[in-house]
């Protein structure tokens, strides 16, 4: 893997999305920051703008993504009654603080580098939102052998004898494929260890026969600059995706469009994010 393991500045744009959620009333006003609520403020006319050109703005994908991921969630606390979670690089996501609401007697652990852990569990201290089955922890999925590690963290806070579920939101498209398909091999045998595994994620596909594609590269190369990391496409087709999850351990992958699975109305170009469940 890349020898670079700080990906901090991949938290500049947890405070953007944590106030779109929190705009769209999906979560408590703690998860709104003064930085998040000045990047909606400072953005609001590049939305406008992509929303009337291409029919689709980064608001737009972030809304179909969390409602993709809590739909297949959902469905999955509904089959499984001992289903475990772990939500990975959690940044402000509120999804932890809602379904420990509705579903308190499941495990929901989120889990994020040093900085982001401190702030998230601080934010839910204070919603009187941490307990025995609400936790927040470190975790960084580059480093291995480490108590910071994906596998210790799974050792030492779940049962393998109960099904998990691991999430992962707006993280993957910061990585290399290459790198962040180590992380995903190394996914797969840990959550073998378990009763069952699954693993749900969005991915934003390429998209070089969109018709907007250049407002999108365009689009693309000013979050680069503006988070100062990465953002990488992955995948030209479904296919493709489930292959690839295929080939790193993962016998069953479904891949969703919210084209096709939250409106009658495609969006304008179609869409520029997917969600993921892999299962062993």
């Amino acid at each position: 893997m890349n020898n670079n393991k700080d990906t901090s500045s991949i938290s500049f744009t947890a405070h953007y999305t944590g106030y779109v959620w929190y705009k769209n009333k999906l979560s408590h006003t703690a998860f709104a920051t003064q930085q998040g609520f000045a990047l909606y403020q400072l953005l609001r006319p590049i939305e406008v703008l992509a929303k009337w050109v291409i029919g689709s703005d980064i608001k737009t994908t972030l809304l179909q993504r969390h409602q993709l991921l809590d739909r297949e969630l959902h469905q999955l606390l509904g089959q499984h009654p001992d289903l475990q979670i772990l939500e990975l690089a959690c940044g402000l996501s509120p999804r932890g603080w809602r379904v420990n609401q509705e579903y308190p007697q499941h495990l929901y652990i989120e889990a994020d580098l040093h900085g982001m852990a401190n702030r998230k569990q601080a934010l839910l201290t204070q919603l009187d939102a941490i307990n025995d089955n609400h936790k927040v922890t470190v975790c960084n999925i580059l480093i291995e052998e480490s108590d910071d590690s994906l596998e210790a963290l799974l050792a030492r806070e779940f049962d393998p004898n109960k099904p998990l579920v691991v999430i992962t939101e707006g993280l993957i498209n910061y990585f290399q494929l290459a790198d962040i398909s180590q992380f995903w091999q190394r996914l797969s045998k840990a959550l073998g260890q378990f009763s069952a595994g699954f693993y749900l994620t969005d991915v934003y596909p390429k998209v070089t026969q969109h018709r907007f594609y250049r407002w999108i590269e365009l689009a693309n190369k000013s979050l680069k600059v503006s988070s100062k990391s990465s953002f990488m496409m992955h995948f030209a087709s479904n296919q493709e995706a489930i292959s690839h999850f295929n080939d790193c351990g993962f016998s069953q992958v479904a891949v969703f469009n919210p084209d096709e699975e939250l409106s009658d109305t495609p969006t304008k170009g179609g869409a520029i994010v997917w969600a993921l469940r892999c299962e062993l």
